[in-house]
């Protein structure tokens, strides 16, 4: 009686961890590195940031000259539209849409990037590496598809 309790309990408690995960999976939002505070209450917001909140962003970190933030903002705007139509598209599969969405960003930073001085240059390597290693670091707690379906089967078998 009392395995059973147990297994039941792990059942449950390996249900209610994997569920949220694999939602959080699904989602095919930007890296994030992208997401900003949302307005007024101080917490964070999922999804693509507002192009003009990154280019104060950005302006803030690498001093912008007036000139760079006219020319990056456009950048992120483009990049927005572009990410935003990517999302309507399904007919895409996930892994395709991710793979285009990663294709833009890349774009937008090469492009950022060639519009700033050595020494903003420096600043912004400094930031993508410190993106790759967020990006890593997340990839490395989202469990697979494989291993979400692989869960669900060992306690199906058990149950």
């Amino acid at each position: 009686m009392l395995k059973q309790c147990l297994l039941v309990l792990l059942a449950a408690s390996l249900i209610a961890i994997a569920a949220p995960l694999a939602m959080a999976q699904s989602n095919d939002g930007p890296p994030p590195d992208s997401q900003q505070p949302a307005q007024g209450n101080g917490g964070w917001h999922h999804g693509p940031p507002d192009p003009a909140q990154r280019t104060q962003e950005l302006t803030k970190k690498l001093k912008l000259t007036s000139d760079q933030q006219t020319k990056v903002q456009d950048i992120l705007q483009s990049e927005h539209s572009q990410m935003e139509s990517l999302h309507q598209d399904s007919s895409l599969s996930q892994q395709d849409r991710r793979a285009k969405m990663m294709d833009i960003r890349k774009n937008s930073d090469t492009q950022i990037r060639a519009l700033l001085d050595s020494n903003q240059q420096k600043k912004w390597d400094e930031m993508q590496a410190k993106r790759e290693q967020w990006d890593k670091a997340i990839a490395t707690v989202r469990p697979t598809p494989a291993t979400s379906r692989a869960a669900t089967s060992t306690i199906e078998q058990r149950g």
